[in-house]
């Protein structure tokens, strides 16, 4: 029986192993200043597929990167940098993740990924950014005209 299967254990191991071979990586510098102004994400619109990976980069000290509950997709988590040092995430699910720096988040220090078709989620963001504090709220609506 176990000679008949083990065809079929290595194409799956083969599939599994290949996979990360497909994926992407984006890299996010973290600013104190950069396209749009002050305390930016560059690029602030990140286009990518699941199982991508975004790699934040604290270009300037002091900052972190962190998903915001209520704007990531059904099945993601939400997920924390530390401050001040490189932060990674792994985007499994398809739909729209709002990314903050929680200590610069009233000034607008913040960003969308794109993973796959926004549809599954784009009206809760929409809806998540509109209660976001004045600068980041004006930054998400740019942003969320970016978002295909």
């Amino acid at each position: 029986m176990f000679l008949k299967l083990l065809p079929m254990v290595c194409a799956a191991a083969a599939l599994i192993a290949a996979a990360p071979a497909d994926a992407a990586e984006h890299t996010v510098q973290m600013l104190n200043r950069g396209p749009g102004g002050a305390m930016v994400f560059s690029p602030s619109v990140v286009q990518a597929r699941p199982g991508d990976t975004i790699r934040f980069v604290p270009t300037d000290p002091g900052h972190n990167a962190e998903t915001i509950a209520g704007m990531i997709p059904a099945g993601a988590t939400v997920q924390r940098g530390p401050m001040g040092r490189e932060f990674v995430l792994r985007v499994t699910e398809a739909g729209v993740y709002g990314v903050k720096c929680a200590p610069h988040y009233s000034m607008g220090m913040v960003a969308l990924i794109q993973v796959g078709p926004a549809g599954s989620n784009l009206a809760a963001v929409q809806a998540a950014a509109a209660r976001t504090p004045p600068i980041a709220r004006r930054r998400f609506t740019e942003m969320l005209t970016r978002v295909r």
